[in-house]
């Protein structure tokens, strides 16, 4: 049956016959209506024509939803591939109710429609209307199966994606390459290398993935094993693929490897894409070779902000900050702007030079583009401020951070902990516990650092008791230095001792540093030269330790004590360390 537009069905042709109208005005008026009508219809059946597919297909494209509908209810008969389009228009602009009404207009239905349905369900969030669409499919495509595998996946149901891949009838190459990026995407690592293993007829993507997933889940050399399996299986490696190995070179620091893929990049052609020309820049500024990596992006014809932030990364993590804010000025005149990444790079060279003018210079250009409420960029913002001693203007950008994570509280905490703002940390640390975020091994060591400088010994015996009983946090070293730190301060000397001597962690130079520091503020001799002696016994030659010791005999007036310790440091080559301040000149 013709579909006839609304704008047609209540137009009436108007009756009327020679013999009683030609003579007279309703003759005009009469025919004047039909030729409107005929024009109207002309119109309108012009669309029955194969333009209306690009019109439409156009309006999708350009997310005109509204003209869209206009001209598909122009369209007499629609097939399928026209449905389908427009489902698929209304699910990328996530419009699913408008979607899931017209799939179900749908006279017939094919299995393109019914993935592209299925898709838009997923695509918008709705698993469990996507599930109920599937099952109710009479005929699935491979494409069916991967495609609800993969929603599986996206939301972290690993194991109902991993029953639906082994219940498919049949598999493509796409989906065992899905089920084994599934498998590394959650650190699953050895599913994915057993799939692989008995997977067929594995091609570059199946490679690659392996590739990466062993690279993102800390087995760099495994990742590069299996990349010399790939070419020894003659299998041609891809763009992405070298963009793979060459990141695992990164991460190793592996110069001779990565020099040797670098080559074969610049045999191919490859050399001119962005994202493979910043995996080389972070190769060679990891390997300590930062003026290979200004060649490589000296030689980049076209930049994008993913070059730039891979500059001023290296930079910085080769302790050159001044060129790493240079190369973030010269990105930002060169109309590049910078994202998340580009930002709390900048922000950290601000950090390691302790330039705290500049570093409002970057806060002021991340509030303007709208980064300053992201998570990211706030916690590196906060640790700029309560480092250079402006823990206030650091707990105000805490509090504008939308969605705060573990790293926004606990910086927050350990500046709070740092400037004597005890309370404060607390304070956060309750209120860090209401918002639902559990605390780790870092929120623990900024409370008792908090407990420290503020002097609250029972609160940091109380938080260490909870620490020591919390089965998902390893209490380390750093929590027991801390802990004895607050003892010592207390004057609570020979606790502190037996402390170090009953930590099941092994004892390190640093915790007893920090008992023979108390002992020279309540000048206690005997447990200060017990813990001399044990510092000397993991390092013979620790100028701290001699200093310490030696102030502490001089306080209770042991000259000769005194001389006996900087004649030994005399003999044995120990050098005094020069001090040094957190004022930059």
């Amino acid at each position: 049956m013709l579909r006839v537009p609304a704008s047609f069905r209540n137009l009436r042709v108007p009756h009327f016959s020679l013999s009683s109208s030609v003579s007279g005005s309703n003759f005009h008026n009469n025919l004047t209506k039909l030729s409107e009508c005929l024009v109207g219809f002309m119109n309108y059946t012009k669309l029955s024509a194969p333009s209306y597919k690009s019109l439409l297909s156009d309006h999708l494209k350009n997310h005109r939803l509204d003209e869209a509908i206009l001209v598909f209810n122009r369209i007499p008969f629609p097939g399928v591939d026209i449905y389908t389009k427009l489902i698929t228009g209304f699910s990328r602009r996530h419009r699913l109710d408008d979607a899931l009404k017209l799939f179900y207009e749908m006279p017939e239905r094919d299995v393109v429609s019914w993935n592209a349905m299925i898709k838009g369900c997923l695509d918008c969030g709705d698993l469990s209307k996507a599930k109920e669409l599937f099952d109710g499919m009479q005929e699935k495509s491979v494409v069916s199966w991967t495609m609800m595998m993969n929603g599986y996946l996206q939301v972290g149901e690993v194991e109902m994606a991993e029953c639906l891949f082994r219940k498919m009838p049949a598999r493509d190459v796409a989906a065992w390459n899905s089920m084994i990026h599934g498998y590394f995407s959650y650190g699953r690592v050895g599913d994915g290398k057993k799939l692989f293993e008995v997977m067929p007829g594995k091609n570059a993507i199946s490679w690659t993935s392996m590739i990466a997933g062993l690279d993102q889940n800390g087995r760099s050399e495994e990742a590069l094993v299996v990349f010399g399996e790939m070419v020894a299986s003659g299998v041609q490696p891809t763009l992405t693929t070298f963009g793979c190995v060459v990141t695992a070179c990164a991460n190793l620091g592996s110069l001779d490897l990565g020099v040797l893929v670098h080559g074969q990049i610049l045999k191919l052609g490859y050399c001119f894409d962005e994202f493979l020309a910043a995996s080389l820049i972070t190769l060679y500024a990891n390997c300590k070779q930062i003026e290979n990596s200004h060649k490589i992006f000296k030689e980049c014809v076209h930049k994008n902000v993913v070059v730039w932030t891979a500059l001023v990364t290296g930079c910085g993590s080769n302790s050159k900050h001044e060129d790493a804010l240079k190369v973030f000025r010269d990105m930002m005149i060169s109309g590049d702007l910078p994202n998340q990444s580009s930002f709390t790079s900048a922000l950290n060279s601000c950090l390691g030079l302790e330039d705290l003018h500049r570093g409002k210079e970057i806060h002021a250009a991340t509030v303007k583009l709208g980064f300053e409420t992201d998570a990211f960029v706030g916690n590196s913002i906060i640790v700029l401020y309560a480092k250079c001693g402006s823990i206030n203007d650091g707990v105000a950008i805490f509090k504008r951070i939308g969605e705060k994570n573990i790293v926004s509280w606990n910086s927050t905490i350990i500046g709070c902990a740092h400037h004597g703002h005890g309370k404060w940390a607390l304070a956060l640390f309750n209120q860090m516990l209401r918002a639902g975020v559990d605390p780790d091994e870092i929120t623990f060591t900024g409370l008792l650092s908090a407990c420290s400088h503020s002097g609250m010994l029972q609160k940091a015996r109380g938080f260490f008791k909870v620490l020591s009983r919390t089965k998902s946090i390893e209490v380390k070293i750093e929590h027991y230095t801390c802990m004895v730190d607050v003892l010592g301060r207390f004057g609570e000397l020979e606790e502190a001792e037996d402390m170090i001597r009953n930590m099941p962690v092994q004892e390190t130079k640093m915790a007893w540093l920090t008992l023979l520091g108390a002992c020279r503020m309540h000048s206690n001799l005997d447990v200060a030269e017990r813990a001399a002696k044990s510092i000397f016994d993991i390092e013979p030659n620790c100028s701290a330790a001699y200093v310490l010791l030696s102030n502490i005999y001089a306080s209770v007036n042991r000259w000769s004590d005194v001389s006996r310790i900087r004649e030994r440091m005399k003999s044995g080559g120990t050098v005094k360390q020069p001090g040094s301040s957190w004022f930059t000149l």
